[in-house]
């Protein structure tokens, strides 16, 4: 992946338990990485107790240094913010001052926000605080809630990460694999929906995964899309969708379809 087609690796402070890091790190001591590559990171609360704030941040950003080997991060999100409040994310001594003052101390170059749930992701970003955003599962074939924060993200000119665009897998396996969407089960009902939409695909010879990754690759709301590589096949097998292009008929032909029945339904 250092070496890889693409610019960005993304990992965090809690993915696998801290293994991911390593992994990463153990290779760029090996073999470091090729020009124009790099690694994105997340801070995470204590696992143990919930516990996010300044000094957590700064904890949580010391371990992934190590891990990796580097004293400084191109950009640094914080993750899943949920075992606090945004009033306490915001405060003084919360999360967000912790990544502000890494930022102003040069050891980070950009902050951003990565969380799921598209009302509470907005409210992040309407402080101005961040230089980038990532949500995920929302910005899909299936499920376009997260439209709203990317333009908002926009006008502000964050930068905007846009991950899983096979929503878990059932984008990627198709309707008939039994694989769910966005961590949870899905339904008959958007079964039969993608199952619409792979008609489409097949009417126009393109597979499924390929529409569904173009699909954010050509959005202009989106700068990076993140995809989850298991293995060196993978990336090969990625590639090959990634730089499959898509006929403009097919598009025409899904924007006619009515809105997908999602099974996201996030709360104010």
């Amino acid at each position: 992946m250092l070496h890889g087609p693409y610019a960005l690796i993304d990992t965090s402070n809690e993915y696998a338990g801290g293994r991911s890091e390593a992994v990463l790190g153990a290779a760029l001591a090996r073999g470091g990485s090729s020009p124009g590559r790099a690694i994105v990171t997340k801070v995470d609360r204590d696992l143990s107790t919930g516990i996010f704030d300044r000094d957590r941040v700064w904890r949580s950003f010391e371990e992934s240094c190590r891990r990796l080997g580097v004293d400084r991060l191109g950009i640094v999100h914080l993750h899943d913010p949920v075992t606090i409040s945004f009033t306490e994310a915001m405060g003084s001594g919360g999360a967000v001052q912790g990544l502000a003052e890494l930022r102003e101390q040069g050891l980070v170059g950009a902050i951003g926000v990565a969380f799921g749930e598209v009302p509470l992701l907005r409210r992040y970003v309407a402080t101005d605080a961040f230089d980038v955003v990532l949500s995920h599962n929302r910005y899909t074939l299936v499920d376009r809630t997260a439209a709203p924060l990317f333009e908002d993200a926009a006008e502000r000119g964050m930068g905007v990460f846009n991950a899983a665009p096979f929503g878990g897998g059932l984008l990627a396996r198709g309707s008939r694999s039994g694989a769910g969407y966005a961590y949870g089960d899905t339904t008959a009902e958007l079964r039969a929906w993608v199952g619409r939409v792979e008609e489409i695909c097949a009417r126009h010879g393109v597979p499924l995964a390929t529409v569904a990754l173009q699909f954010s690759l050509r959005s202009p709301l989106v700068h990076s899309t993140i995809v989850g590589i298991s293995s060196t096949a993978r990336i090969v097998g990625l590639e090959r969708v990634r730089l499959t292009g898509v006929p403009d008929e097919c598009w025409d032909e899904l924007e006619r379809l009515p809105p997908a029945p999602s099974t996201i339904h996030d709360t104010e």
